[in-house]
């Protein structure tokens, strides 16, 4: 008889979409200049905004992406730990994935009503496919700047977890995102092969 056990780590896929999604937002974070809509246009700076713009877009295909490839592979087990935190390590997951929706598209609809493209590099301009609303746009690029910065704030929450559990609570979460070849950790003999 077959066994559904849960696999000890997530696969390489699902682990490759993590690091993907940290290396862009990141990337994104440090390129994305802000300022008033005079200076983020400006001629001088478009280079570094067509840049930006592209890892947002990239962003958020790497999250629809993921979010389809976690509809049929299923992650880890969960270590044993109190409903509190469990509850708050959830809640934090559903918090990301929420950005890593509302960032990109907060950015792409407030260009648009301000009646700027979105560059994607390699495709061009796109856009925009919206009516000019001037001022709504501005409301939505100041949710996406307050957004991009939130989202740097919960993934350092996100990453400071991680290795409270690696290293105080000594379970295997932070192992469960990592690939096999960085090392086993004490309790790998025991778990089912991967």
């Amino acid at each position: 008889m077959p066994s559904f056990r849960r696999p000890a780590r997530y696969s390489a896929t699902a682990q490759a979409f993590h690091w993907i999604t940290v290396i862009l937002v990141l990337a994104a974070y440090f390129l994305g200049e802000g300022g008033p809509e005079s200076r983020v246009y400006s001629a001088s700076r478009l280079a570094g905004l067509h840049l930006h713009e592209t890892l947002g877009i990239l962003v958020l295909v790497v999250f629809v992406l993921r979010l389809v490839w976690r509809a049929f592979d299923p992650p880890p087990e969960e270590p044993p730990m109190p409903g509190w935190m469990l509850f708050a390590a959830r809640a934090v997951h559903w918090v990301l994935y929420a950005m890593l929706a509302a960032i990109p598209l907060t950015a792409i609809f407030g260009a648009w009503f301000e009646a700027h493209p979105v560059t994607f590099l390699g495709i061009g301009d796109i856009g925009p496919l919206v009516g000019e609303q001037h001022s709504l746009g501005q409301q939505i690029m100041e949710i996406h700047t307050t957004l991009g910065s939130f989202i740097v704030w919960v993934a350092g929450l996100h990453a400071a977890a991680a290795l409270f559990h690696h290293f105080v609570m000594r379970d295997r979460v932070l192992l469960t995102m990592l690939p096999a070849w960085l090392g086993r950790d004490r309790t790998a003999s025991e778990l089912p092969a991967e």
